[in-house]
């Protein structure tokens, strides 16, 4: 055992020397970031900064001094997504965002998102397509017999004995109460000798109802059938039942506006048990289109509601978020293997419904809500595949193709403590060659990306964070032009507000939670000095 842990320990060590090395031929300015006494980090630069708040953050009057001391801009992380916004019955609440932006008045405002496929009130979504077909109405009374013979009526008996017994689970199919028939004599050709009905439900003539119940003999071989009434009579085939529970539907167009149903039960002798009848409307998913136009209409309807609530005070809109997979395809459900959980709550992937056009619509929509606004399309990953990098640039190019306004790109740059350098710099001078806008809108660095437990920040990590800090700033203002320069936005402000944090797993900013500034800060700031 103390062998196994010395040679754990030794291949640990030479990996952790190992990575060090190739760390160390990077490393740019480790040591060198100790200057962050300046008075703010947009005191250092013309270039636009950002920072990401949440509506908890309100209440910590240093975060909100700080957060307008060192930014000019804030970007909501989650009280404007469709999710934080649209209620279950499709009404609109800004009471948080609204909050957030004054209480960080006057600092800018960005807009995130209009179109995502996560943080969704995916329950309205589906209702309201009809991706989701809402249970129907239960159209019986008394239903499972609970009340006994109420609203049931004994039509024709010819010698059999109907009973409507309460209070006997262990002979009901659920509940405590069942319809119990003994038919002595086999009326072969004549179910109609034996007959209960139900009490009279409200039809449509034309629209369809499907009828089911529960039923089990007290031997193999009965038989039953269903048959409607009052007038223009429905009959259901014949029925074979057996000796176990089974549920038997039957599905009926309505020819009048008040309409009875019949068990039938004179064809074989037999001890039958019936509960949990049913009534119900059939309602039927809507078609392809139907469904498309819904979600199409859902889209125009959240974009121009926000861009109209929000265009006072918003002037730059986060339109499509993350519209690529992993792959660099055009999301769907099918495709985002980066999503683990795909049976999620807030999940709504618009490409499953819109195919290719839904980036193009929510554009649109944008445009036409606000034609001033900057439009942005945001994505993930970007510094870390060039793939990916090269399809959103291709996807861009197809939807300006078609008459999308875009006016930018954001990459998020969720980066790591050692990223590669050579990828960031590509990413960078590829999104620049477009022509377009480019902003880093999500920045922040993980410097314990496998979440190790046990994990502490130490001096040199935290080095090696602040010249990942460096090297982005740094390449960003290099790269990409002046005039394409459209701002810096870091995903949050103390480590304990992240949402990499995780409990003291990573500590990706940089503030500390007592908001002193950490070497990530001094790298920032090397970086926005031109130093």
């Amino acid at each position: 055992m103390k062998k196994a842990k010395k040679i754990l320990y030794i291949a640990f060590a030479t990996f952790a020397v190992s990575c060090t090395k190739m760390k160390d031929v990077n490393i740019l300015n480790q040591g060198s970031y100790s200057d962050t006494t300046t008075a703010s980090l947009k005191s250092a630069t013309d270039v636009k900064l950002g920072v990401a708040v949440e509506y908890s953050n309100i209440a910590d009057g240093n975060y909100t001094a700080i957060a307008k001391n060192e930014f000019d801009a804030i970007t909501v992380g989650y009280s404007m997504k469709h999710g934080a916004i649209v209620k279950d019955d499709g009404t609109y609440n800004y009471t948080n965002a609204d909050a957030i932006i004054n209480a960080f008045s006057p600092n800018e405002v960005y807009g995130h998102t209009l179109l995502w496929h996560s943080n969704q009130n995916a329950t309205y979504l589906k209702n309201y397509t009809g991706i989701t077909i809402p249970a129907p109405a239960e159209l019986m009374t008394n239903p499972g017999f609970e009340a006994g013979a109420s609203s049931w009526s004994v039509f024709n008996t010819n010698g059999a004995t109907i009973t409507f017994n309460t209070g006997d689970a262990a002979n009901a199919h659920a509940g405590t109460s069942y319809m119990k028939v003994v038919n002595p004599t086999s009326q072969t050709g004549n179910q109609w000798k034996v007959q209960v009905s139900s009490a009279a439900f409200a039809t449509v003539p034309g629209q369809k109802y499907t009828i089911s119940y529960w039923v089990k003999a007290a031997s193999a071989g009965g038989s039953i059938r269903l048959s409607t009434g009052p007038t223009s009579s429905q009959y259901q085939g014949d029925q074979t039942i057996n000796t176990t529970w089974q549920q038997v539907s039957w599905t009926i167009t309505a020819s009048i506006s008040s309409t009875t149903f019949l068990f039938d039960m004179g064809q074989a002798a037999n001890t039958y048990y019936i509960d949990d009848a049913s009534v119900k409307l059939l309602v039927s998913a809507p078609t392809g289109p139907s469904i498309a136009l819904k979600v199409d209409t859902a889209l125009n309807t959240f974009a121009t509601n926000m861009v109209n609530h929000f265009k006072s005070k918003v002037h730059q809109w986060d339109v499509v978020n993350e519209p690529l997979s992993p792959s660099g395809a055009l999301r769907t459900s099918g495709n985002s293997s980066d999503i683990s959980d795909k049976t999620a709550k807030d999940l709504f992937f618009w490409g499953d419904y819109l195919g290719r056009d839904f980036p193009l619509k929510a554009f649109q929509y944008a445009k036409a809500a606000d034609a001033t606004a900057q439009l942005f399309i945001n994505e993930y990953g970007l510094e870390a595949s060039a793939t990916k990098t090269d399809s959103l640039i291709a996807l861009v190019k197809e939807l300006k193709a078609r008459g999308a306004a875009i006016d930018g790109i954001g990459t998020q740059v969720h980066a790591l403590w050692n990223s590669s350098y050579g990828l960031i710099d590509s990413m960078f001078i590829k999104l620049a060659s477009t022509g377009l806008l480019v902003r880093i809108s999500e920045l922040d660095i993980r410097i314990n990306p496998l979440f190790k437990s046990g994990f502490v920040l130490t001096d040199l990590e935290s080095s090696y964070q602040a010249d990942m800090y460096y090297y982005i700033i740094n390449s960003y203002l290099k790269n990409v032009p002046k005039a394409q320069q459209a701002g810096i936005t870091v995903w949050g402000l103390t480590d304990d507000t992240s949402w990499l944090y995780k409990s003291g797993a990573d500590f990706p900013l940089l503030f500390n939670a007592n908001y002193s500034r950490k070497k990530a800060y001094g790298g920032v700031l090397k970086a926005l000095k031109g130093l």
